[in-house]
């Protein structure tokens, strides 16, 4: 897929939409990138993770607590030249009581989670990161398949801070959904 020349104007939202078809792609910085196809490893720990809090937090009838609508790859605009499609991305029902619609979303998430992959590692970590904070997302997650980690940003004024990292043998409580335990080995199939 074409990138947007950087002598041209900065891409939007719109210029993402108007690409035919149904593009895998982003606007990032105000270009629009192709998100590379994701390895299995990837699609497992976003399959794993996504499934683990819909049961628990989306699905009011899942035994779990509730609260949040969780999404995966839905595109979020949160700047005019950032729209993203975050992993797994969710919204607090108590500040958004309805389900968020269209495309792209704009309404700003409450928790994003990046899985990582060497073709997007350097965007999640940095570019992202800078973007999700500067928006005020509450909660920033990264898994690593690599690594088979979690990392747990919280919000705050001077930046994130990790306030958690856990590896695939340990079972945590992880903000904002720390009213469940979770394998942190589930996201990475090595739980049955």
């Amino acid at each position: 897929m074409a990138t947007v020349p950087a002598s041209r104007r900065k891409a939007t939202s719109a210029d993402l939409a108007a690409l035919p078809g149904d593009p895998y792609a982003e606007v990032v910085g105000g270009t629009i990138v192709e998100k590379a196809s994701p390895s299995a490893e990837h699609g497992a720990a976003q399959a794993a993770l996504a499934a683990t809090l819909w049961q628990r937090f989306h699905n009011r009838h899942g035994g779990g607590p509730g609260g949040w609508w969780i999404l995966t790859e839905v595109e979020v605009e949160l700047e005019s030249n950032e729209t993203y499609r975050p992993d797994v991305v969710g919204w607090r029902r108590d500040r958004v009581p309805q389900r968020p619609s269209g495309r792209p979303v704009r309404i700003r998430p409450d928790w994003v989670c990046e899985v990582l992959s060497a073709s997007n590692a350097d965007t999640d970590l940095v570019t992202k990161f800078r973007v999700y904070h500067r928006n005020g997302i509450s909660h920033y997650w990264l898994v690593d398949p690599d690594s088979r980690t979690l990392i747990v940003y919280r919000w705050s004024e001077q930046g994130y801070l990790a306030v958690l990292t856990a590896k695939r043998d340990e079972t945590v409580r992880a903000e904002p959904f720390e009213a469940i335990e979770l394998q942190v080995g589930l996201l990475f199939d090595e739980l049955d």
